[in-house]
């Protein structure tokens, strides 16, 4: 099963601030081929964080996308209006495992932790950066401490009006 990462952050790294904030995203971003991605994925994988996150949102970005939440304890469902979500725990290889047993070819995985636990098992193999035009100077960084170099294969990278600069790689395996 083909794991990938389409995700924002701040020219210094940042994907939100310390407190989890996202005022400094665009209100309305470009067009920059987060609308092709997610029609390719089968399956949204993120963490709790995430999803408390998500659900402060004006509804539910995610449409009827399989929408899996990681957690080791109970997470209330009854917010997600129109939204297939379910959880599951676990290390992020028996997450992948039970995905591809149940049909699931391509996995989004999003969330700062969630996407550090995946890089660390080897399970991510592709990486959409979007970089937005602003330096944050702290937050909840994209990557964490790795226990070994994660090569990366340059795809593309394309720019935009606005000033966002998106880098697709390939993790070399």
């Amino acid at each position: 099963m083909k794991a990938s990462v389409f995700i924002g952050a701040s020219v210094d790294g940042f994907i939100a601030r310390a407190d989890g904030g996202l005022d400094w995203l665009p209100a309305e971003p470009e067009p920059h081929g987060y609308e092709e991605f997610i029609a390719g994925v089968d399956a949204i994988v993120i963490g709790r964080k995430t999803f408390e996150t998500v659900l402060g949102f004006d509804g539910w970005p995610y449409g009827d996308k399989r929408v899996v939440v990681l957690s080791s304890s109970p997470v209330d469902f009854s917010k997600v209006v129109g939204g297939v979500v379910e959880q599951m725990g676990g290390e992020p290889a028996d997450v992948v495992a039970q995905l591809a047993a149940s049909g699931a070819r391509h996995a989004y995985i999003d969330g700062g932790i969630t996407i550090q636990r995946f890089l660390r098992a080897g399970l991510i193999q592709r990486l959409i950066i979007t970089r937005i035009p602003v330096l944050l100077g702290d937050g909840i960084p994209l990557f964490g401490s790795l226990p070994h170099d994660v090569r990366l294969r340059h795809i593309a990278t394309r720019d935009y009006p606005s000033g966002l600069v998106q880098t697709e790689y390939e993790v070399v395996a």
